[in-house]
């Protein structure tokens, strides 16, 4: 059965983008040897990709023309948006948890990549919907921005164990795995 996986990268004070969602901070981490063959490997292993509407308008704006997910991806906003033509995007409304049986099926037995942001990260696993979350921490102090898991209260603790660590020039990629009961 596929995987609800939080793949992210954050700052060490816990933020994944600076106010209105600017990315430049990561940049400078673009190069660090092994953070994009993981990227890649983990890629290999989703066969579907949810994201919220502001993180899909981003990525239209800061890459017209051009769309990096081959899966599907289903977008959950509360506004009117439409896809671009060749992608394969679903815009939806309502609860993430009414969706989980429709996003494993359109994975196909793959992980379900949720990129973010991290409002709708919080709502996934305040629904009890991650299964595991892969955070890259960069050496970085934003001070403010995107949490990373926005602000959704949660109904009760989650609890995860540490399934890898990986440290890289500076990053630490920490792997953990939604505990068992």
């Amino acid at each position: 059965m596929a995987d609800f996986v939080y793949y992210v990268g954050s700052s060490v004070d816990g933020f994944i983008a600076q106010e209105g969602g600017n990315l430049a901070w990561l940049d400078k981490f673009d190069n660090v040897e092994g953070l994009g063959e993981s990227y890649r490997s983990f890629e290999e292993g989703v066969g579907c990709v949810v994201m919220g509407g502001e993180t899909y308008q981003w990525i239209r704006e800061h890459h017209p023309g051009e769309w990096s997910y081959r899966v599907p991806c289903w977008v959950f906003s509360h506004h009117e948006l439409s896809a671009d033509d060749g992608a394969d995007v679903v815009i939806v409304r309502g609860d993430v948890a009414e969706f989980a049986d429709e996003l494993r099926l359109a994975a196909g037995g793959r992980d379900v990549y949720i990129v973010g942001g991290g409002d709708l990260a919080g709502q996934f696993l305040a629904a009890g919907l991650v299964d595991r979350i892969v955070v890259t921490f960069v050496p970085e102090v934003l001070g403010g921005g995107v949490p990373l898991f926005g602000a959704q209260p949660l109904p009760e603790a989650r609890s995860f164990r540490l399934v890898g660590l990986e440290q890289r020039d500076g990053t630490v990629e920490l792997d953990y795995r939604l505990a068992d009961g």
